[in-house]
């Protein structure tokens, strides 16, 4: 058995002030689980993706998500879930006026490539994908090899 207080997680902050990973101090081995915090305006990534190997539920412990998806948007309240397929592009943001506190699951661990729904100035594709890394995220056009700051 394995234990973690949510507190005493680094915080890893990127889009939102507060992010913190539970998959490695839980030592999970087939998913990755993630702790989130969204001030009004904030959101759980930098834009609408999706991970092609990877799906995606968000488990909305207090206030209400919005999360935009190509056939719209859709509000998780409290004590709510939605998952996302593998594949499946969405962007998760507070667009309430309180806080959002959410816990993220992915299986499996590794999301394998992750695409962001950019299109391409030069060559006219549909999505870029998105690598991350310590310096930030990284878009590459998959036709043409163009990059492009997020």
């Amino acid at each position: 058995m394995e234990k973690v207080a949510i507190n005493d997680l680094d915080n890893n902050p990127r889009v939102a002030d507060v992010q913190k990973h539970a998959t490695d101090a839980l030592g999970l081995a087939e998913m990755a689980l993630n702790y989130h915090e969204l001030e009004p305006g904030e959101s759980f990534s930098g834009g609408m993706h999706t991970h092609m190997n990877q799906e995606e539920v968000f488990y909305v412990l207090e206030g209400t998500a919005t999360f935009e998806t190509p056939n719209g948007t859709h509000e998780v309240g409290a004590d709510e879930a939605v998952r996302f397929a593998p594949g499946e592009y969405q962007k998760g943001r507070n667009e309430s006026d309180d806080r959002v506190r959410a816990l993220a699951m992915g299986a499996p661990r590794e999301m394998g490539e992750t695409r962001a729904k950019v299109p391409c100035g030069e060559c006219g594709a549909d999505y870029h994908e998105t690598a991350v890394d310590e310096t930030g995220v990284t878009l590459t056009c998959p036709d043409c090899g163009s990059v492009v700051e997020p």
